[in-house]
């Protein structure tokens, strides 16, 4: 009989996410339950459903999650010894990797592979919205990025307003990443980062100037949780540079 674990690897007012493996097989759950706090159950269970429906429409693209058909998982106690709830799981596959402030070496055209990752994101009529964050881009084994924490995804019909400024700030994040890996000598021999900074959107500056303080009090204030930005100390140190990837 195979054997089962599982340990939590984040728990929040939203729920937990939980690495559960059955024999060979490894799966990411995550548990939307909600806590002490009214309406949070509400809250999470949304913001899963967005994260399904973008992996959904990612499904086979190398560089995104998969999501998994794996019952034993769906309904196991897992490390807290209650049963989810069949609406509060998602269970996808479990990613192998280090985030992006914790790599500790990089492949010299790895922001090339990034920003050809995030286009084809957006092929698919999803933006992310969320990649600001180093720990939201993951370094596979093999040096390849990949995505990951959809929750505040958007998945889009149509070249409408909303999905232009939403690629546009998806976009834009990841050329703060690049600019910042690579500026001050810090990348490898010969790279400098974009000549050209992309532009904040109005939407974007209005959301930073009121929106985004109104988030953080609510998530830090009322729901006690820290949803800060881990990156990189400034004072690195800062990855060593290997050849580069193959292409996709």
């Amino acid at each position: 009989m195979p054997q089962f674990t599982g340990s939590i690897l984040k728990a929040d007012a939203f729920g937990r996410v939980e690495r559960l493996q059955f024999g060979d097989q490894v799966v990411l759950r995550r548990v939307a339950c909600g806590g002490a706090w009214p309406l949070s159950g509400w809250l999470a269970r949304r913001l899963l459903a967005r994260e399904r429906k973008a992996l959904a429409r990612l499904q086979g693209i190398p560089g995104f999650p998969l999501l998994v058909d794996a019952p034993w998982a769906d309904a196991h106690p897992g490390p807290t010894g209650s049963v989810p709830l069949a609406r509060e799981v998602l269970v996808r596959e479990f990613v192998d990797g280090e985030a992006l402030h914790r790599a500790t070496s990089l492949a010299s055209n790895f922001f090339e592979r990034l920003e050809e990752l995030v286009d084809r994101m957006h092929a698919e009529g999803v933006c992310h919205n969320d990649l600001h964050k180093e720990q939201n881009i993951l370094v596979d084994p093999r040096g390849f990025p990949c995505l990951i924490d959809f929750q505040l995804a958007s998945v889009h019909s149509g070249p409408s307003r909303a999905f232009r400024v939403r690629v546009h700030e998806d976009r834009r994040h990841v050329q703060k990443h690049r600019r910042r890996y690579l500026r001050d000598g810090r990348g490898p021999v010969g790279s400098a980062p974009p000549a050209a900074r992309l532009p904040r959107k109005p939407l974007s500056w209005v959301w930073r100037r009121t929106g985004k303080p109104i988030y953080h009090w609510f998530t830090r204030s009322v729901l006690g949780r820290w949803d800060g930005e881990e990156r990189r100390p400034s004072t690195g140190p800062w990855p060593r540079w290997t050849g580069p990837l193959p292409p996709w």
